[in-house]
């Protein structure tokens, strides 16, 4: 694997899990170019390993991800790809930054993001993004652009109501840039899960663990069409059903899983 510099990628061949630990734990993960470019190549690179199933996001220290760089931004010291004279750099720049959104959004394998502290900015975005959260007391949620003044240029506006539920609380977050307590986050749905922080980490490789274990072809139709689902009316949603059913029906999973209920025993999926 390759040697990251502001990420840790572990993979785990027994479990079928793999890890991605953001890593500035100094800047409470803030993202710099560096760190995004790093967060889109491991997400890639989970993505085309078949041997892994599952993914799960988190950061190190006491932060999750703070969004990006304050230095990277105009009058930082450390200017990044969105501090340009030339507006048309910036958009341009915004199809390169936007890439590990679009990543971790396109994967066919389940994201698990794992909150252990503040999410803001375009860590707001992240945990958005993956499919299942496990947080604890200590996870925060923050949209953040507006009290900087700007727009959500990683997908807030999209992500935040579908992720949340509701319009009117995606509203509010944008517009005032309030936080999203934890405990509020798990009454709406936003947290899966909502634990003591010392069993953050069993609680989501427990969650992980489950889904790891379950047949990888049945899954990764469910994600692909949880997620078109919501562009399709309901005729279309029943045709493409039948289609992803029947790959499922002619698969050795599917036999393994009959056979292992006949046998009273626990199945054993390899994905075919």
């Amino acid at each position: 694997m390759p040697n990251y510099q502001h990420v840790l990628l572990e993979k785990d061949t027994d479990t079928h899990i793999a890890k991605l630990t953001l890593n500035r734990p100094d800047r409470l993960n803030a993202m710099n170019d560096v760190m995004i470019d790093e967060i889109g190549e491991a997400v890639e690179d989970v993505s085309r390993d078949d041997d892994m199933r599952v993914l799960i996001i988190t950061g190190s220290g006491r932060a999750f991800c703070s969004g990006a760089d304050l230095q990277t931004l105009k009058g930082g010291s450390d200017p990044g790809s969105l501090v340009s004279d030339n507006p048309e750099d910036i958009r341009r720049g915004f199809e390169h930054i936007q890439r590990f959104i679009m990543e971790i959004h396109r994967m066919e394998k389940p994201v698990i993001a794992m909150v252990n502290g503040i999410a803001a900015g375009a860590g707001f975005d992240i945990a958005c993004v993956c499919d299942i959260r496990v947080g604890s007391p200590h996870a925060r949620f923050m949209s953040a652009y507006v009290r900087v003044g700007l727009f959500p240029g990683f997908g807030g506006t999209w992500l935040y109501p579908r992720a949340l539920g509701s319009v009117s609380k995606a509203a509010e977050l944008l517009f005032t840039g309030d936080f999203l307590e934890s405990d509020e986050a798990k009454d709406l749905g936003f947290l899966n899960k909502l634990v003591p922080p010392e069993e953050l980490e069993s609680a989501t490789l427990e969650m992980a663990q489950k889904i790891a274990a379950g047949p990888p072809i049945a899954i990764r139709l469910s994600k692909l069409m949880l997620y078109k689902g919501l562009e399709f009316d309901l005729e279309t949603a029943m045709k493409m059903a039948a289609a992803a059913e029947t790959i499922t029906l002619t698969s050795r999973d599917h036999e393994e899983g009959t056979t292992a209920i006949r046998e009273s025993r626990k199945p054993t999926y390899d994905g075919r």
